[in-house]
């Protein structure tokens, strides 16, 4: 069963409050959303609907505008994937923003010094992850997270970001294989040794057999066939029959 888009089990009441209220167009919540948000990266826990309601917020009025909170709902929303949170969060950024950032006239590097970025090189760093996830490249993920000290500065909020990420990655592997190769989901997950053994193994219950790792079946893995029948009346081709017989006009 498919749950509602604005359902969030870990909600307060007051943000719910404010949610179905008047208030949600209150520039004056501008600021308790934005502790919510801090709320959810410290807690783990996530709530879409809220978050794009601040964002709705900053358009109505920009001079409100946190490029960190903003950071913060981007990076949060890439932990839910294959959810097409990101793509709704970006869709609520003013252009200007989403456009590439480009180095000054005086010759400046393009990648900015860690913390000093702007939002628009902030959004494209995370566009970057969130493409790779998208096309299923975990290892270019990862590879992308670890190769830019900016990255550490943007997820860092976020608390256990590596961690959720993994736990999605295998979430939507278990949805669309049985068996996988030890050597493929160490690069997925970014993890070897003991570490990938007890992931594997404690959080995620798979099998590790030799160099293959077995995958439990669920209901989305499960290969089945599918028998399509058509129940169609003759009633329903007597005009095509009637057709037949007529003459050209």
């Amino acid at each position: 069963m498919v749950q509602p888009f604005d359902l969030a089990p870990d909600r307060p009441e007051h943000i719910d409050g404010i949610l179905n209220g008047l208030d949600r167009y209150n520039p004056e919540t501008t600021t308790v959303f934005q502790d919510y948000v801090a709320a959810q990266c410290e807690n783990q826990t996530y709530d879409c609907y809220a978050n794009l309601a601040l964002l709705k917020l900053y358009q109505f009025n920009p001079h409100l505008t946190r490029d960190e909170t903003i950071t913060n709902i981007l990076v949060k929303s890439l932990t839910v994937f294959p959810a097409p949170d990101f793509s709704l969060c970006l869709s609520l950024l003013p252009p200007h923003i989403l456009s590439p950032h480009l180095s000054s006239a005086t010759g400046a590097h393009s990648n900015p010094a860690v913390g000093d970025a702007p939002l628009s090189e902030a959004v494209q760093k995370l566009s970057a992850l969130n493409a790779h996830l998208c096309a299923a490249r975990y290892d270019a993920f990862w590879a992308t997270l670890d190769g830019d000290d900016l990255y550490a500065d943007l997820v860092a909020d976020v608390s256990h970001f590596e961690e959720l990420m993994r736990v999605r990655i295998a979430a939507v592997v278990s949805q669309a294989v049985r068996e996988v190769g030890r050597g493929t989901l160490e690069g997925w997950l970014n993890l070897q040794g003991k570490g990938f053994e007890h992931f594997v193994g404690e959080v995620c219950g798979w099998k590790v057999e030799g160099d293959a790792v077995q995958v439990p079946l669920n209901k989305e893995n499960e290969a089945k066939g599918t028998v399509v029948r058509e129940n169609v009346k003759f009633d329903q081709f007597t005009r095509v029959i009637r057709r037949a017989y007529e003459q050209p006009v």
